[in-house]
């Protein structure tokens, strides 16, 4: 266990037989569980998901989630900009302390990881400009935080998401994904975890 430096020369005083002045301490940083508002996103040239909670009991609600939709006709700076443009308007709307972001997850196809990684970093670049914290949690962890299985189908975590979430209608598939993220970060930091998810 370490001490501080002010500690250290308390114990010295102490040592001595003079009394030292006491110390005033901080109040620790906020923990990631004491996030309130959360933001997931689930990285896509032509269909970023994306989803915010907010957490709370009998349990979390969802206070927006969506798909930032790219036809196919547009060129990749265009959609990568509409990416960075609507997440910037979503947490500046909800305004979230923390980004969830999937995990980086090796492609066969390099061309695939390579417009994977750009709608990722523009995505990453609205959640850092927004001052928020962003978290990576890789796609198998998510799948079995929320359905209790690392292979599950799409259609599976959705179902659980709109279950957690007491959502009317099933969320569309990103979205979905989106939210699951959210929803995993809070499982995760609500409990002690010897894998937390990676600070990015």
């Amino acid at each position: 266990m370490g001490i501080t430096l002010r500690q250290f020369e308390q114990l010295q005083a102490r040592v001595r037989g003079r009394r030292a002045a006491p110390v005033l301490t901080t109040p620790p940083r906020a923990a990631a569980s004491s996030h309130c508002v959360l933001l997931g996103v689930d990285p896509s040239l032509r269909g970023t998901g994306y989803g915010v909670i907010r957490l709370g009991k009998p349990h979390p609600a969802a206070l927006a989630q969506g798909t930032i939709a790219c036809p196919k006709t547009w060129e990749h700076s265009r959609c990568l900009l509409k990416i960075a443009e609507t997440l910037r308007d979503v947490a500046k709307q909800h305004q979230p302390t923390v980004c969830v972001v999937e995990g980086i997850f090796f492609a066969q196809n390099l061309q695939t990881a390579i417009v994977m990684g750009q709608a990722r970093g523009a995505a990453l670049v609205a959640a850092a400009e927004a001052g928020l914290e962003i978290y990576e949690i890789a796609t198998r962890k998510v799948k079995q935080a929320i359905v209790g299985y690392g292979a599950a189908q799409k259609f599976a975590v959705a179902k659980m998401v709109q279950r957690m979430l007491n959502l009317a209608e099933l969320p569309a598939p990103d979205a979905a994904d989106a939210l699951a993220l959210a929803l995993a970060f809070a499982q995760e930091n609500g409990r002690f975890s010897l894998s937390a998810p990676k600070k990015i």
